[in-house]
């Protein structure tokens, strides 16, 4: 049994992990039941906050920086790591446990091998890691030195100034993440009647996290905006909200529309297009040969500053899906898809293939950096309980 430091409080390290931000969490120092958790990340993050800043947590106003992993040494045979991503929602007083992140993901098992959960040689190493949310196991490889995670290093990830040393994360299976299905409606594209727009072509791809893709072009966008300018079009959020909402009822996430409303996380809503040469948040210019996908991703119901890690090995499955939006949109390559999007250029690899069964996506990897921030004790004005 083990307590937290005292009432109020909880020993947590703040970590960044991809493009986010998360307190990192021993699964020994929360409550047991999930039913409890509500109260106590909130009032860590901050949440709810009306005027989305969440000045008064850890929270930093956007879903990115919104999160909180919890972690444990895991007890099946297959892993090493057991990892539940909690989203904290900013403007609403609730947690959503519907998907992975990849991003903080990264994070994870430089975590465990620093907080001494798992074992690890000096040198190169593999850890499997199951996430709880989808159930799905993830292998995450990365180097040690005098048994702590090597941090230092020359890779360069966009929407993060500086490198660090590379993180490769390896999906196994990651198809049906979500819904159990790769295809969860079946087909490959569909018209999606969205309650108050019509009918709009959509694909519906679970991998990683459930997406639905939508073309650019049929929101009268050129898929280039960066997120404020997304923002800033009179009713464009309202409408991405509709097709998401829509979209979790026929993937079979939310039973109804009005479910839809409170399950944030998934599925994220991609517009993609063709590769297009476009600016960046650095002020940096994405070439269109230098890419092979245009696309934005609204998370948590705004734009994303680059692009969820999951979303983007989303992506990266849909265009090896031939008749997909994705793969109508993408310049055909054998190799890593290179993805145009607001912060800069991300590359991501899949391998799919086409049996009698249907599709299956059989993994997907990236490269990401990490970095501890602070570790310490973070209060709460929910007292934590006994795990």
């Amino acid at each position: 049994m083990s307590v937290a430091l005292r009432p109020g409080t909880l020993p947590a390290v703040f970590m960044r992990g991809g493009t986010s931000k998360a307190l990192m969490l021993h699964r020994r120092d929360v409550p047991g039941d999930l039913s409890v958790w509500e109260p106590v990340f909130l009032s860590a993050m901050d949440s709810p906050d009306p005027f989305g800043r969440q000045l008064n947590g850890m929270g930093g106003g956007v879903s990115s920086v919104s999160k909180i992993c919890v972690v444990a040494r895991s007890e099946r045979p297959d892993a090493d790591i057991d990892y539940t991503f909690v989203q904290v929602v900013v403007r609403e007083g609730r947690i959503d446990l519907s998907g992975n992140c990849g991003n903080m993901l990264s994070a994870v098992g430089p975590f465990a091998v620093d907080e001494g959960l798992v074992e690890a040689s000096d040198g190169p190493v593999r850890l499997r890691i199951f996430n709880t949310n989808t159930r799905k196991l993830i292998e995450a490889h990365f180097a040690v030195d005098d048994g702590r995670t090597l941090y230092r290093g020359d890779l360069a990830i966009p929407g993060v100034a500086g490198t660090g040393a590379p993180i490769r994360l390896d999906f196994i299976d990651p198809g049906g993440a979500t819904t159990g299905r790769l295809l969860p409606t079946g087909a490959v594209r569909q018209s999606l009647d969205v309650p108050g727009l019509g009918p709009i072509e959509a694909s519906l791809v679970d991998a990683a996290n459930a997406c639905v893709f939508v073309r650019a072009a049929d929101l009268g966008l050129t898929g280039v905006e960066l997120p404020a300018a997304l923002e800033a079009i009179p009713g464009l959020l309202d409408r991405l909200g509709r097709i998401r909402r829509a979209a979790s009822v026929a993937m079979g996430i939310a039973p109804d529309l009005d479910a839809a409303v409170r399950i944030v996380h998934v599925p994220f809503v991609g517009i993609v297009a063709p590769p297009l040469e476009a600016g960046s948040l650095s002020g940096a210019a994405v070439r269109a040969d230098d890419i092979d996908l245009t696309a934005r991703v609204i998370s948590n119901g705004v734009p994303h500053q680059a692009l969820p890690l999951t979303a983007t090995l989303c992506l990266a499955v849909a265009a090896r899906i031939e008749g997909s939006l994705v793969h109508e949109a993408a310049r055909p390559t054998d190799v890593a898809l290179r993805v145009g999007m607001p912060s800069g250029i991300l590359t991501a690899d899949a391998a799919v293939t086409r049996g009698p069964d249907g599709w299956r996506a059989e993994r997907g990897a990236f490269f990401r950096t990490t970095r501890p921030l602070m570790r310490g004790a973070v209060y709460v004005d929910a007292a934590p309980l006994s795990a």
